[in-house]
């Protein structure tokens, strides 16, 4: 029982700077009200568009790519760090996931999903 101690102070200590960061926006946070800030989807601006336009499908796809080759960057530090260890077996998986990776966006930019209109 008493490995989990470190665990509940942890807790504890975060429940209190949710706490406290609450209390002291309420008692030396700015107080000025008007009907701009009251508004839904606002920060004190007035509303340029409305709040149910719709996006184009190429923002979730092009979205969507940075997302995987995104992913690319975070197994390539990983490899690099332990690159020696891995010898030319490790050098030849990782040109292997490079090259695939590759061909995908060769095809994405191809297709011209990364273009933006």
């Amino acid at each position: 029982m008493s490995e989990y101690i470190p665990v509940l102070i942890m807790i504890l200590l975060a429940a209190a700077t949710s706490v406290g960061i609450l209390v002291a926006t309420m008692l030396i946070g700015p107080k000025k009200r008007f009907a701009e800030k009251a508004e839904p989807f606002s920060c004190g601006e007035s509303q340029t568009q409305s709040p149910k336009l719709r996006f184009s499908v190429k923002f979730y796809l092009v979205a969507l790519f940075f997302v995987i080759f995104d992913i690319e960057a975070v197994f390539l530090y990983p490899w690099a760090v332990i690159f020696k260890d891995l010898g030319f077996f490790g050098f030849v998986e990782m040109m292997i996931f490079i090259f695939i990776l590759a061909v995908g966006l060769i095809y994405v930019w191809k297709r011209g999903a990364l273009e933006w209109e």
